[in-house]
């Protein structure tokens, strides 16, 4: 009986008010200010959304925030977030956001809030901005609970599996003005100074001669082909996916990244009937349906193939965990899963699942970029620290930026 009474103090003000609020949510707009381009686009327009969620909860004399951004590669989406998705969750009773125990927010009854009165389909007009407020409050969660973001997610969703460091690749080998086949060497030389042992470049922007010698020149440049992943971006359609594939076939690469269309599931299925080494895509699908269907009828290969979802683009954690709850029954491991963007967030969400490893690009997408200002890679491999949450406050310029919303 004491403890029950605690509980209910706990979750009481003396007024009798909720304890456990989110008093309010906003977001702001930021330009990535990149001119490095892709086979198909460059980042010149791009922007992306942060959030700032504040709740009631004082830490160190100060409320607990909670921050997220969504990922790179999606325009900011603040209208849709301010016009529907926060004034939902800023209306709804404050205890039918928390967990069973009153002690907590549930990010689950967060994002059915959000969802309430949303049409099924149309995934990623709203699983963008959703996503991304759902991963802010995560953020919160973990700081109320005096974890780190990875260590919440590891007691929740594989069994407490706490790990200290999660195996990273690097992208790069991007198309720029003036960079050649030198350049790009001196570019993997770089990386592999700071301690990666696996990369990723971009291929189809250029003619496909000049994208073998790149890549011929990068295998020998990594020691092995199975060290090197390539990237199209879904730039190619039947006649170059073909082409290109048969042209990569023999060289054995760790992995050929969005050969199509995301949705060409038609021409997935007809790659994977010849081409033996993996193929990874996933990063543009945004629901637990869409990932469903790319295996299904993609015929994605569970013994080889890499699914690269985005986590705060595609609904936020909570989804997440039922994508994967789907993904094995159909008989795939979470070795299998590579979230696309290399941030702080997927870090998190990696190490928290045990997923196959983590995405990274330094100094490439700004403030947006990288991990910990002290992350040490090593091997192949990133450390994690133990700040709650996320970590976002181990990046200063970063932090800098989110802590200026409430300002």
């Amino acid at each position: 009986m004491m403890v029950i009474i605690l509980i209910i103090c706990l979750n009481k003000k003396s007024n009798g008010e909720t304890a456990l609020k989110i008093v309010d949510i906003r977001e702001i707009s930021v330009p990535i200010k990149s001119t490095l381009r892709n086979s198909i686009f460059d980042f010149s327009e791009m922007t992306t959304s942060i959030v700032a969620i504040k709740t009631d909860v004082i830490r160190d004399g100060k409320p607990v925030m909670g921050y997220a951004f969504n990922s790179t590669g999606r325009y900011a989406c603040g209208d849709t977030m301010r016009k529907r998705l926060i004034p939902r969750v800023l209306k709804a009773d404050p205890d039918s956001l928390l967990n069973a125990a009153g002690d907590n927010f549930d990010p689950a009854k967060v994002l059915a809030c959000m969802m309430i009165r949303e049409k099924p389909g149309g995934h990623t007009e709203r699983s963008v901005p959703i996503g991304t407020i759902e991963v802010a409050l995560w953020d919160a969660v973990a700081k109320i609970e005096g974890l780190p973001l990875y260590a919440s997610l590891a007691n929740r969703f594989n069994e407490g599996k706490i790990p200290t460091k999660v195996p990273c690749y690097v992208g790069g080998g991007w198309y720029a003005p003036g960079k050649g086949i030198p350049e790009l060497l001196d570019e993997i030389k770089s990386r592999q100074d700071e301690g990666y042992n696996m990369m990723k470049i971009k291929v189809g922007g250029a003619p496909l001669q000049e994208d073998i010698a790149r890549l011929e020149a990068a295998i020998k440049a990594m020691g092995s082909a199975n060290s090197l992943a390539v990237d199209a971006n879904a730039a190619w359609n039947r006649e170059n996916s073909l082409k290109y594939a048969k042209a990569l076939a023999p060289y054995g690469l760790r992995w050929m990244e969005e050969p199509t269309d995301p949705l060409d599931y038609a021409l997935l299925d007809e790659l994977t009937g010849f081409y033996n080494s993996p193929i990874a895509t996933g990063e543009n699908l945004f629901s637990t349906q869409d990932i469903n269907n790319l295996i299904l009828f993609g015929k994605l290969r569970s013994d080889r193939d890499i699914i690269q979802i985005d986590v705060p683009q595609s609904y936020g954690i909570v989804q997440f965990s039922r994508t994967l709850e789907m993904i094995k029954a159909r008989g795939w491991g979470r070795h299998s899963v590579f979230p696309h963007g290399g941030n702080q967030m997927t870090l998190a969400i990696v190490a928290g699942f045990g997923l196959g490893g983590c995405e990274a690009y330094p100094g490439v997408f700004g403030i947006f970029a990288g991990f910990a200002d002290d992350a040490v890679l090593e091997n192949g491999s990133i450390n994690l620290s133990d700040r709650p949450g996320i970590g976002f406050e181990g990046q200063q310029e970063l932090y800098k930026v989110m802590q200026s919303i409430f300002e």
